[in-house]
């Protein structure tokens, strides 16, 4: 029976949190705003755009007005990071070995699909996906389950035989919400920050594929 991996990106494919940190100090900075590590920990990480302007803002942002500051913040990610892509060790090895073993795989990010096309195109992931879904394509973020359970139906599979690679509580908990398995990556949080995992991972240089698979069976 046909199995998927499917991967969120932020924290999972690479260590991405640092560069958001710094578009964001700028993006606030511009706008007098100097938001601590700390309070990017509680309110950025995992977040969306939505809800992390809504909140350092202190009003709501929707509509056109968070359209066009998400796309302002997200043009200076990608013009600070794409100096600087780099999976996290042993992502590609990895990747290709599920692959090898004739798994589907997926990217499934609340991240713009312009950022997707950055790092999906420079670590040339593209040609071996059957599904890469970004925030333009949900109407409902994570935790809700919607984008997981749209990539499942892209890859005519039930949510039981799909795994999830995830880094955030709130991508953890869409995950579960989607009825998938879950592995945790521990690149932004620790063990007692995430939801219950099926298996925590540091990075993926020991990983074997065949301890992905028992999880699935």
């Amino acid at each position: 029976m046909t199995k998927a991996v499917i991967f969120d990106m932020d924290g999972v494919i690479c260590h991405t949190n640092p560069f958001h940190s710094q578009a964001f100090k700028i993006f606030f900075e511009k706008r007098n705003l100097f938001p601590t590590e700390e309070e990017f920990m509680q309110h950025m990480y995992g977040k969306n755009n939505g809800y992390i302007l809504s909140h350092f803002l202190g009003r709501k942002i929707e509509g056109e007005e968070l359209a066009a500051l998400e796309f302002e913040k997200e043009s200076l990610f990608r013009e600070i990071y794409q100096h600087h892509i780099d999976p996290i060790p042993g992502f590609m090895e990895f990747f290709h070995s599920l692959r090898e073993a004739k798994l589907k795989t997926a990217v499934a990010t609340s991240a713009p699909f312009a950022n997707l096309e950055l790092i999906g195109g420079r670590l040339d992931l593209f040609p071996h996906l059957e599904s890469a879904l970004a925030s333009e394509q949900v109407s409902k973020h994570k935790p809700d389950p919607e984008v997981y359970l749209k990539t499942a139906a892209n890859l005519s599979l039930d949510p039981s035989q799909c795994i999830v690679f995830e880094d955030s509580f709130s991508g953890v908990s869409a995950a579960k919400n989607a009825n998938m398995k879950v592995v945790g990556v521990l690149s932004s949080h620790s063990i007692d920050e995430l939801p219950i995992c099926d298996l925590y991972i540091e990075d993926y240089r020991d990983l074997e594929v065949t301890s992905i698979l028992s999880l699935l069976n």
